[in-house]
């Protein structure tokens, strides 16, 4: 093929009314109509004919033309049923694609992953749908997908929690979860009229560079994600309440208490002043304490 074809609006216009396509609210799609962003994902995503890619949320294909004439391969997961006969229109003349019809939550993305790339690290790119952003970076993360990067297109302000630190307003659970398990750099802002139809609010594009090692060393990880989510469920109690009341960790309001005073944090303090090593000290107080509690 003489390069994509797709990622101008002219072009996108015409291949959804030939498929008389209409947008389903429920999928959350927007679709990418401008070249300059979609050149600048590929690059920030670093793609080589070396990688194999994971792509959800393919939609019709725009980004997938890209990323075919820079990766060695491209698995594209889509869920709608209406874009299937569209996706294989568009990337027909494309021999490095493999479209997977299925709901990438409910997919084994670290079987598919170790399978089709024989271990070796992939690399993630997605124009994601917003409304289950957060439950996707995680799954990935979670069930330890064998992966380099994720370089993904998001809401604005998601972004920004991903990159936020202690005592900013937007720093929280995801912020923590994130940032234990990869780098997070914004790349580029993106307006809601590079899309169609347009988003109401604004994008962005961040690359979350997966660590090898956290940059935290913990002994019991599920504990320290406990203690995290708990912590931000509700931001306005002191993190010794947020804990006490939260009924995930099996320690009496004093034990957690003691805990926090280790930090050489006051009893008021709240869980967005915390670093993540913080977190992670204060989760293995509490490994220690649950142990001997088991243990007596």
């Amino acid at each position: 093929m003489s390069g994509p074809t797709l990622g101008n609006p002219k072009n996108t216009i015409e291949i959804l009314q030939k498929y008389n396509f209409s947008f389903q609210k429920k999928f959350g799609q927007n679709f990418l109509i401008d070249t300059h962003v979609l050149d600048k994902i590929i690059r920030a995503a670093d793609i080589t004919r070396e990688d194999m890619v994971l792509e959800i949320g393919p939609g019709i294909g725009t980004m997938t033309q890209y990323l075919a004439e820079a990766s060695g391969k491209v698995i594209a997961v889509e869920i709608d049923d209406n874009l299937i006969p569209i996706l294989a229109d568009t990337l027909g003349g494309y021999e490095n694609v493999q479209v997977i019809h299925d709901d990438v939550l409910k997919l084994d993305i670290r079987e598919l992953a170790e399978r089709e790339n024989g271990g070796k690290p992939i690399k993630i790119v997605a124009n994601l749908p917003y409304y289950i952003t957060t439950p996707i970076i995680m799954g990935l993360f979670e069930s330890h997908v064998p992966m380099e990067s994720i370089t993904v297109m998001v809401q604005k302000e998601v972004a920004d929690r991903m990159q936020s630190g202690p005592g900013k307003k937007d720093y929280g659970a995801l912020s923590l979860a994130v940032q234990y398990y990869a780098s997070p750099y914004i790349v580029a802002n993106v307006p809601p009229n590079c899309f169609m139809p347009r988003p109401k609010v604004g994008s962005a594009v961040i690359r979350l560079t997966r660590y090898k090692q956290p940059p935290v060393a913990v002994k019991n990880e599920k504990l320290l994600f406990q203690i995290i989510r708990a912590s931000f469920n509700q931001r306005r109690k002191t993190l010794v309440n947020g804990l006490a009341n939260s009924g995930q960790i099996p320690l009496t309001k004093e034990q957690i208490a003691e805990g926090i005073l280790t930090l050489g944090k006051g009893a008021g303090v709240r869980g967005e002043a915390l670093t993540l090593e913080e977190f992670a000290k204060l989760a293995d107080y509490f490994q220690d304490q649950i142990q001997r509690g088991a243990g007596s």
